[in-house]
């Protein structure tokens, strides 16, 4: 079967099934040499940056760089769309189901058999590489593989995810009284910590500190520690805005908004450090987003209302729990439904049930279930995967600010407020820019991208070899060379079940480019027929 023929297919959820086994079989694509040693990459994550909010207005810095480079117009977020989960698809290139992050809040009984966790935070990376054997991140990253290859690496952070990147490094990090890191930091010797803190003061760690000093500090940290003695091969900087004031304003406030200028002058402050080691010439700099953004529209209790509908749902376990007892993890836009026991009675009655609300919009099950799509689908079936994972339903009207994308979620977070993770088009579409020596002028590229294409492209432009089968791609349509242009395929998955008193469907539109698939989004409801 040959790849021009997946446009001609009629896709449900057997074909879909088939899909997944036939671009499995695909044969790898060995990196070749592409750029000479002397070559840096820097890679600046805006957490949370939609691609609407880039303009010559908001960001002066980000908007001119575009124009140096290629503004990718069709960049995706990893489902679920949340941070870590994109912090680990950035750092090793491959899908949750290949380096084990799922959510950023997920339950592991090996971890922790009474609570949900934070995956992030250093005390659960190491537990999770202790029962793990050391593949807590299931695949290398590339700050691994790059050093691996004896070149160096940097890398600084304002939340918890940066840890991902470098997690057996010494880093400097700094927690707040609620145990959540504040501060990431950067890996560096204890000597070095003790320099920083001499040179740039304390961490800013406090309640009081806000996300744009923290994200100063570390920009401070980048360049005027980690590049003192010049840029090397791979730099990291995960700047933790406009996504902490997005969550708290939404998108589109003026507190927002603010926060979008705020890490534009923090890339500015990046572009002219490069300037001044006179290394524009050799360093390629990727701006990119981990996630887009949504308004919630409203909240859902999901313990509260599970019980209320005759199921044992819990947060937390006070000790062994039982089966057929239902742990509830929220992350915002996805929730995760862990089935103690994988009763598959108690499965079978919650996806009836989440059918049947008014909340669900993609419905993914451990097992096969007439109207969900299979966990593999959005290569979500991880070892430690739930029974049931939901996309929660999205829509398309403007919030009181006036930008497009409302969202239910849990209750973490209240109507007006904003948060993310789920398929909607507004969380899904996120930033990319890339330009330097390696990247074409001036171009705007609709082929579509997405967060698990960025370390397969910056291990291209270093020339550095890997054994490892990314899932993502080399972004060759917008770099210099000759290289053939792809033809993008795209189709829309159904999946439905009817009922007695109406019908539940759901769809997943998804795009092609060469091996990689790419979800573009995700919805469903349940039409009574009018009754």
């Amino acid at each position: 079967m040959s790849l021009s023929s997946f446009g001609r297919w009629t896709l449900g959820v057997g074909r879909w099934a088939f899909l997944l086994f036939f671009f499995a079989a695909l044969p790898v694509v060995a990196l070749g040499q592409s750029a000479p040693n002397d070559r840096q990459v820097v890679v600046v994550v805006w957490d949370g940056m939609r691609p609407d909010f880039m303009t010559e207005q908001n960001t002066p810095a980000l908007w001119q760089l575009a124009r140096d480079g290629v503004n990718f117009r069709h960049h995706h977020s990893v489902y679920p769309t949340a941070t870590n989960v994109n912090g680990a698809a950035i750092a090793t290139g491959v899908y949750p189901n290949r380096n084990s992050l799922l959510a950023n809040r997920e339950y592991r009984p090996q971890i922790d058999p009474l609570k949900v966790f934070e995956n992030a935070e250093p005390a659960v990376i190491k537990k999770g590489d202790e029962v793990t054997g050391g593949k807590y991140l299931a695949t290398p990253t590339i700050a691994e593989i790059v050093r691996g290859a004896g070149r160096s690496t940097a890398i600084v952070g304002t939340k918890a995810v940066a840890f991902l990147h470098d997690r057996h490094a010494e880093w400097t990090s700094a927690t707040s009284k609620d145990a959540f890191t504040k501060f990431a930091a950067a890996p560096m010797p204890a000597s070095l910590r003790a320099e920083t803190l001499k040179l740039l003061g304390p961490f800013p760690t406090a309640s009081g500190n806000t996300g744009n000093e923290r994200s100063s500090y570390a920009v401070r940290a980048l360049t005027e520690i980690l590049w003192r003695e010049g840029l090397p091969a791979f730099s990291l900087l995960w700047l933790n805005e406009p996504d902490q004031t997005q969550h708290d304003f939404a998108p589109g406030a003026e507190a927002s908004l603010a926060a979008v200028r705020s890490s534009d002058r923090n890339l500015a402050l990046v572009l002219d450090a490069i300037a001044k080691k006179n290394a524009r010439e050799t360093t390629d700099v990727l701006v990119v987003s981990d996630h887009g953004f949504s308004t919630i529209e409203r909240g859902i209790d999901f313990p509260e209302t599970l019980r209320a509908a005759g199921f044992d749902a819990v947060t937390s376990f006070k000790d062994k729990p039982k089966a057929g007892q239902i742990m509830v993890v929220g992350n915002g836009g996805t929730v995760l439904f862990y089935v103690i026991g994988h009763d598959r009675a108690v499965t079978m009655r919650l996806v009836e049930w989440l059918q049947h609300s008014d909340f669900a919009g993609v419905i993914f099950a451990r097992e096969k279930f007439e109207g969900t799509f299979p966990l593999e689908s959005v290569h979500a079936n991880t070892a430690d995967a739930p029974d049931v994972m939901v996309a929660m339903r999205w829509n398309p009207k403007p919030n009181q600010f006036g930008v497009p994308g409302q969202l239910i979620t849990d209750s973490a977070r209240g109507a007006g407020q904003g948060s993310h993770a789920s398929l909607s088009e507004f969380d899904v579409h996120n930033t990319l820019v890339a330009a330097g020596p390696d990247f074409q002028h001036g171009v705007a590229s609709d082929v579509p991208s997405a967060n698990v294409d960025i370390a397969p492209t910056v291990l291209h432009i270093l020339g550095v070899q890997t054994p490892n089968k990314f899932d993502g791609r080399v972004l060759s349509e917008a770099m210099n060379g000759r290289f053939t242009q792809p033809e993008p395929l795209s189709k829309t998955l159904e999946a439905n079940c009817k009922f007695s008193a109406g019908e539940w469907r759901q769809h997943l539109r998804v795009s092609l480019v060469g091996e990689t698939l790419y979800l573009d989004e995700g919805n469903g409801s349940f039409s009574d027929g009018g009754k």
